[in-house]
């Protein structure tokens, strides 16, 4: 943890999304290494937020509640607080509601980056930016070797359409206007499919889980063999700080793109997650749901994190297996009413002062 606490301590940090499932995590890591936090969201929060539950904006010097697509506002922001690392993680996350609402993901997904990328330029101080895209920005060919940075980008669904979109768009603001910029340095980071407690978002096989449990309902599994990057929330998170430091100290990574997944022997399918799932909580009851989708979804998602790891010194800490107890322990801490923002501390004490993880 000395590493983190003597960068980030009295560092000025943007997170946008700071509201939302990685955002909040993000902040709270960020404040215990000493960070001054500077929050913009929107704030559409749900019923159930890790937000609200974890009291995340105790640990922020400063909230702003904008839209990003409003540029000006975004603009006024950067220049007024003059961050030394910013984390763009404020996006439409879910492939099902970019299928409901497309327009809201393009706005928010393209539009909201392309603002960030825009803001950037009126910075006039070293600053290091870490854009958050998706694993889902490759054009999948469900292909098994697993995708690295140089792949074809694509997607057949908004959701994925819109990250490839942000990806084409921070290349060409790069080249532009970054490349030579001696003070600005920017990457887009690529994550898999991510868990940890604190997410209550719909369609996402955790969360449906917990809400089982809680409803006394049995659950339905989409599809039982597709595969995924599964990860706890905290190692994605670890790359990303990895990453602006990286950015900050030395610039030649500067415009580049970086996965951040986990071992490619820990791809697991959907019905392995959930029968890891059933050893802890037994009473959880499943069935498969097969009926026709109103979206498709990929079989198979891998990804290759051999570049963050020789340019980084970045690799999980954490098996799918060890991701899972994780999750599982925040989420049944957090049913017994047990001091869930203590659990959550000693989650990230723990998580970084792991040793030989290797």
């Amino acid at each position: 943890m000395k590493k983190y606490k003597r960068f980030y301590k009295n560092k000025t940090v943007i997170v946008t999304g700071h509201t939302g499932f990685k955002g909040s995590w993000l902040c709270l890591v960020l404040w215990l290494f000493g960070a001054k936090i500077i929050g913009i969201s929107s704030y559409n929060l749900g019923i159930k937020s890790n937000y609200k539950i974890l009291k995340i904006g105790s640990k922020i010097n400063k909230e702003f509640k904008i839209d990003i697509n409003n540029f000006n506002k975004l603009k006024n922001i950067f220049i007024k607080t003059k961050p030394d690392i910013i984390f763009h993680l404020a996006a439409q996350s879910l492939v099902s509601k970019s299928v409901v609402n497309p327009l809201e993901t393009f706005n928010t997904n393209i539009i909201g980056t392309i603002n960030v990328l825009e803001s950037l330029r009126y910075i006039k101080k070293k600053c290091s930016a870490v854009i958050v895209t998706s694993d889902k920005c490759y054009l999948n060919k469900e292909i098994i070797r697993g995708y690295n940075e140089n792949d074809i980008l694509g997607g057949i669904d908004p959701y994925s359409a819109s990250k490839a979109c942000a990806e084409i768009n921070f290349k060409s603001y790069f080249n532009t206007y970054f490349k030579k910029n001696k003070l600005i340095s920017v990457a887009t980071a690529r994550a898999g499919n991510v868990i940890g407690g604190g997410d209550f978002s719909s369609n996402r096989i955790l969360p449906d889980i917990i809400k089982s449990l809680i409803n006394k309902k049995t659950l339905k599994i989409r599809n039982p063999k597709s595969t995924r990057p599964w990860q706890h929330v905290l190692e994605p998170l670890r790359g990303y700080m990895d990453l602006s430091i990286n950015l900050y100290n030395n610039s030649e990574n500067s415009g580049e793109s970086f996965n951040f997944g986990p071992n490619k022997k820990e791809n697991f399918t959907v019905m392995n997650v959930v029968n890891f799932i059933r050893k802890i909580t037994p009473a959880l009851k499943i069935r498969i749901d097969r009926s026709a989708p109103s979206f498709k979804e990929s079989g198979l998602l891998k990804l290759d994190c051999k570049k963050a790891k020789n340019s980084l010194g970045w690799y999980p800490y954490l098996s799918t297996k060890q991701s899972i107890d994780f999750t599982m322990e925040w989420y049944l801490a957090y049913l017994s009413k047990i001091n869930i923002k203590e659990i959550t501390l000693k989650q990230i004490v723990r998580y970084f002062e792991q040793k030989n993880h290797k």
